[in-house]
């Protein structure tokens, strides 16, 4: 049985729940309209600064930001779209506005719909009509994400989407990894390198990106937890980044449809005709393991 609630707190917070498997999903429309927790058996799957999402002036870490316009951030924060500069934040403003909540339902497991559209805020960054739909669905041990991007514009709108999700994590070096692809690019280091299938987290920081995926799904178990966490994207979905932080008890492993700087370059860049509809997904399954 599923089941959705609200709980006045800060801001406003739904609570998707699916009794047969004891998971619980809790959204934040007000903040960015993202998951700020997930639990499975009353184990918390995600993390989350609860310091920084508690201060509306700074951006969350924790939980699953909603990355739109873009991934990542372009050279001096700065991009040209028909001769005229534009200024943009890293990773765009999807991830601070308030997006209003769509629709809700539970036939078929607890799903929340919520809606961010273009609005004087954006156009000042972005000069694009658009309207996006996010489904939320937890479904026995299943996130799924479904998006919808609508261009309401007269010209093609370039844009990458992503998230950001960050899993809790007490001991990295246990963690097991399975990531469809044989090299990534450092980006601190400037350089590719060969994967081998595991990290080095003994370095301040790791930012790297798969761009050669040989399929669209990835897994990573962590023995310490006994679980496991499979994802699943969409095609469009080209490239995956893996993020973390000496020091830190967080791992990311972001699903993103472009690279940094890619509203400059054009690559992997989605141009989405006028008057047209794309839609993608995300999901992940986390199951208790041995």
């Amino acid at each position: 049985m599923s089941a959705i609630a609200t709980e006045q707190r800060q801001y406003l917070t739904y609570i998707l729940t699916d009794e047969a498997t004891g998971a619980k999903v809790e959204i934040v429309p007000e903040r960015g309209g993202i998951v700020t927790s997930w639990q499975l058996n009353g184990q918390e799957i995600f993390y989350m600064d609860k310091e920084r999402f508690t201060d509306p002036t700074l951006t969350v870490r924790g939980g699953n930001p909603i990355l739109f316009p873009l991934c990542g951030n372009v050279a001096d924060n700065t991009y040209t779209h028909n001769g005229k500069p534009y200024t943009i934040k890293q990773h765009g403003f999807a991830r601070e506005l308030p997006w209003s909540v769509v629709s809700q339902s539970t036939e078929d497991g607890a799903s929340l719909t919520l809606g961010l559209s273009s609005n004087d805020q954006t156009r000042a960054v972005y000069p694009f009509e658009f309207e996006l739909a996010f489904t939320y669905t937890l479904k026995g041990d299943t996130l799924t994400l479904s998006q919808r991007f609508t261009n309401h514009s007269t010209e093609p709108m370039p844009f990458s989407v992503g998230f950001h999700p960050y899993f809790a994590v007490s001991d990295k070096t246990a963690l097991q990894f399975q990531i469809p692809s044989s090299e990534f690019y450092d980006q601190r280091a400037k350089v590719s390198q060969a994967y081998m299938g595991n990290f080095d987290f003994e370095l301040d920081e790791i930012d790297v990106a798969f761009t050669e995926l040989s399929s669209h799904v990835a897994v990573v178990t962590d023995p310490t937890k006994a679980l496991k966490l499979t994802f699943t994207f969409s095609p469009d979905f080209s490239t995956v980044v893996f993020w973390t932080v000496k020091g830190k008890d967080f791992y990311c492993l972001e699903p993103w449809t472009a690279g940094r700087n890619a509203l400059n370059t054009g690559d992997r860049l989605i141009h989405l005709a006028p008057g047209t509809t794309l839609e993608a997904e995300f999901a992940v399954k986390a199951e208790s393991v041995g």
